[in-house]
């Protein structure tokens, strides 16, 4: 089986777990615990917490340790806001863009309908871009956060976020980073972001960790009420050993970001180029250059994507039609729609993305692609044939 839905989620590395076990059975302790075992336990924490700052460029304080993208996300958006919210002093707004993930757009909907927080959605190019005039045009001095995805996780198209970085900054507006798809392939530090939410899985370590890295003179409310863990900002006894492994895994990714990410790209164009050329109803979505490394999104007007899908497992490629958070859904992609992309061939996507491990060549792989294509194309017609007959 080839494996080609890493945006969704990867497997957890062997360096990973070899890290993590001693803190799953021999050094079990909890980090509040005042006696050796527990001050063990928060030694390894504040190691873990250290190795993260590095690598986004922050302090190890401004790091916050969550179950994941989707928390991390809330904890940012509704945090900051929240905070705002409760400071008084009038109205307030976020700025956000229709094509982000389904954990920030909730959080938006969420903070309009129960605190009357204005939510601003910029619009975007027809590659997913944000023009950095239109973010400037809409920052006001109520404006709490600005909320934006790094690299799309459906179309790939990565922000140019350190010109959007320069316009919130000017504003003095805080920027949030979602950056689960970008780590790991794209730099983190030096985005000019206060925040930056990253999850565990897409890099190697398990599912159910993230992390949440928000600069310590940003304001933020707390989602999780109770002991006061992680500063205050997210209660709760922490995940030692999931905080070793996020650790471990940004810091192996980070170590061979830069070739990874070359070699990746390269193999992806070489895919990209080929079934266009070979399938002349697929059209690429997003950024043909500005976009992740390993992410290769199409349409295939006339066809079913899922359709696709099914022939190409059945030819050992597992992939996707977007995210896996939208999974079963019969709407089409959110994501697409707002790029201009009409309904009924938002339905005939399909998505392959690659990590630092994938070795196949683009040729045969663009072959899988064109076989499934046929397939299910001679399906339609013959189905339009009895249809006919009868």
């Amino acid at each position: 089986m080839l494996y080609l839905d890493h945006a969704a989620t990867s497997p957890v590395r062997p360096e990973v777990v070899e890290a993590m076990a001693p803190f799953l059975t021999t050094r079990f302790g909890n980090a509040s615990s005042h006696h050796t075992v527990g001050e063990a336990a928060a030694d390894a924490l504040g190691a873990a917490r250290e190795r993260i700052a590095e690598i986004v460029g922050m302090r190890p304080g401004d790091i916050v340790f969550t179950s994941g993208g989707t928390e991390a996300n809330n904890l940012a958006v509704k945090g900051v806001a929240l905070a705002r919210v409760l400071a008084g002093g009038g109205p307030v707004d976020v700025v956000t863009t229709p094509i982000e993930h389904e954990s920030i757009l909730s959080s938006c909907t969420y903070l309009a309908r129960a605190h009357g927080v204005q939510v601003t959605s910029l619009p975007v190019d027809a590659t997913g871009l944000v023009e950095p005039d239109h973010l400037a045009s809409r920052l006001t001095g109520r404006t709490a956060l600005v909320t934006l995805g790094y690299a799309n996780n459906e179309i790939g198209t990565v922000q140019d976020v350190a010109a959007l970085a320069a316009i919130c900054h000017a504003a003095r507006v805080p920027l949030h980073l979602d950056a689960v798809q970008a780590a790991g392939w794209l730099p983190l530090a030096n985005t000019g972001a206060d925040a930056l939410s990253i999850a565990g899985h897409k890099v190697g370590a398990p599912q159910g960790t993230g992390v949440l890295a928000l600069r310590g003179r940003i304001p933020l409310e707390p989602l999780l009420h109770g002991g006061g863990q992680e500063r205050g900002r997210r209660s709760g006894t922490e995940n030692i050993a999931g905080a070793i492994a996020i650790a471990t895994a940004l810091t192996l990714a980070e170590r061979d970001r830069v070739a990874h990410a070359a070699r990746v790209a390269s193999l992806r164009d070489r895919f990209v180029e080929e079934v266009l050329r070979r399938v002349p109803s697929a059209a690429l979505t997003g950024h043909p250059t500005l976009r992740h490394a390993a992410s290769a999104s199409f349409t295939f007007a006339g066809v079913s994507g899922e359709a696709i899908l099914l022939e190409l497992e059945r030819r050992g490629v597992v992939s996707s039609s977007g995210s896996a958070c939208a999974a079963g859904s019969d709407e089409p992609s959110h994501v697409l729609t707002a790029i201009g992309v009409d309904e009924a061939t938002a339905r005939t996507a399909v998505r392959f993305t690659f990590d630092h491990r994938t070795a196949i060549d683009p040729g045969a792989l663009a072959t899988l692609v064109t076989d499934s294509h046929a397939a299910v194309r001679s399906m339609h017609g013959s189905r339009g044939r009895e249809s006919r007959s009868v």
